[in-house]
Parts: C-alpha cells; structure tokens; sequence
C-alpha cells in the first residue's frame, strides 16, 4: 500500500463524480491518478489524464476505483479493476444480489477488497445501521422507496441495499400470499430480498428511503431524506476509498466500515 492512495474516478464528470473528484484533489493522503468520461476523454481533470474506458485508465497506476457511472456498466468496471489488482469503492446503485455476490467472489480470488453503499451519506448509513438493528426484533417491515420522476432504476440503490440486508436479518413475513390478492398484485410491490419495495417517482424528490417495521398496534418508521446537492455522498466515499485497501472481498453497506463490521 502506498503512503498517498492513487485514485481513478468512474463517472468523474457527474453529478457525484465531480464532487468526489473534488474531494481527492483537497485530501493530503489521496491522488488523483486517473479519471473516466466518454465525454471527456483526452483532456484533464485536477492535472491527471481523463480516459474513455476504465481499462485504458487503471494503466496510469491506481491502488482504488471509485465507480460512480451507471448500473449496466458498474460491475463491468468493477470485476475489470479486480483483474488488475485495484481495489474496488462501488456507488453505483441497480446492482442486484446476484451481481455482488460475482463482485464478492473476484475480490476474495484476487486478495483484494470492494466496497459498495447504495448510499455513502453518513446520515444514510446511520439509518440503515439502525433499521437493522431494530429487525432483530420487528421481523415485519416494507419499504418504501422516493425518487425524482426520471430516475431510470428501481427500486433506488439505497432502498434494494437495505431491503436485502434486511432480509438476511429478518425476512418479512407477508399478510396474505401475493397469490390471493383481489386486485393487480403489483400494488404490493416487488419482493427484493424477503419484503416488500415500494418505488414512488415524482418531481420534487431526490432520494428519500423510508423502512416502516409493525408491530400489533404499534409501528416504527425509519426514513432517510437526500437534498439536492452530492456533497453528502463525499466523505462516506473517501472513508471507503481509504478503508478498502484493508479488507478482502466485498463488504457492503458503509455502516459495515462505521461500525468495525
């Protein structure tokens, strides 16, 4: 490992990936080595070189990925960066269970970690930290997912993170089977890990996250509201990008890396 941790940026010249961008360039202790923009390959960003592809990028000499672009390309770019020997920061969301257990599988082969948040706010990860810990004993709970109205993935990243990790926890038992419901099933939600998601899309949201545990007589909501700007996802991603090189295999969820998981 090296004193000063070399960074590439997947995504550097988007909405979060600036931002992150921004926050290596300021920190004593990370580089940025490299970045990746279709858009703006072959010029610079912060003095390092912009590529167009993550392969092309890692050969400027990265010891982390920091992946901020898009959920049909994030595992691509993660298990290439694995190949290498680069460790692996993911804040992409519209990964699936399935696409993170391959993650976890190339780390481990490789001796080398991956860290992957639906959502590196701290605030959000406090929510999620205790949202688990309240399902060791309120085994009931749906949630409920808030997001602009363009926003192309269901549910958000945050919101199937948190249904999964529940899920391995707790699986929510349902009322009535899916099976014997009069009317369009769908108005259920979609079954993400062992409970129910609900996507709500309409302007005026950015991404609020809301878990909903019942109890006879009593419930518990947990909710987690993003504002409008990416500085709250900045130094969640750069605690990760400064932890991963510590860890093999996959670790998900940025509470994991609070609390000493």
């Amino acid at each position: 490992m090296s004193e000063t941790t070399r960074i590439c940026i997947a995504g550097a010249t988007g909405w979060t990936g600036r931002a992150i961008a921004d926050g290596v360039l300021e920190a004593d202790d990370l580089a940025l080595a490299a970045s990746v923009s279709r858009s703006a390959a072959g010029s610079e960003l912060g003095g390092a070189p912009v590529f167009g592809t993550v392969a092309e990028a890692l050969e400027a000499g990265v010891d982390v990925l920091i992946e901020y672009t898009s959920h049909d390309a994030a595992k691509e770019h993660a298990l290439t960066a694995l190949g290498r020997g680069v460790h692996v920061v993911i804040g992409t969301s519209g990964l699936t269970a399935e696409d993170y257990a391959e993650i976890d599988v190339a780390a481990r082969d490789a001796g080398l970690g991956a860290v992957a948040s639906g959502n590196f706010s701290l605030t959000a990860a406090m929510a999620s930290a205790g949202a688990l810990l309240a399902a060791r004993h309120l085994p009931a709970w749906e949630v409920i997912d808030f997001a602009k109205a363009t926003k192309p993935d269901v549910p958000s990243g945050t919101a199937r993170e948190l249904a999964e990790r529940l899920s391995e926890v707790a699986p929510s038992p349902i009322g009535r089977p899916l099976d014997q419901i009069a009317g369009p099933v769908e108005a259920r939600g979609a079954t993400v890990g062992a409970g129910q998601v609900h996507s709500v899309r309409l302007p005026g949201f950015v991404v609020s996250t809301e878990v909903v545990f019942g109890l006879p007589d009593e419930r518990l909501t947990i909710r987690h509201d993003a504002g409008g700007t990416p500085q709250p996802y900045v130094a969640g991603t750069l605690l990760a990008a400064r932890a991963v090189q510590g860890r093999v295999g996959l670790t998900r969820g940025l509470d994991a890396l609070l609390l000493g998981a």
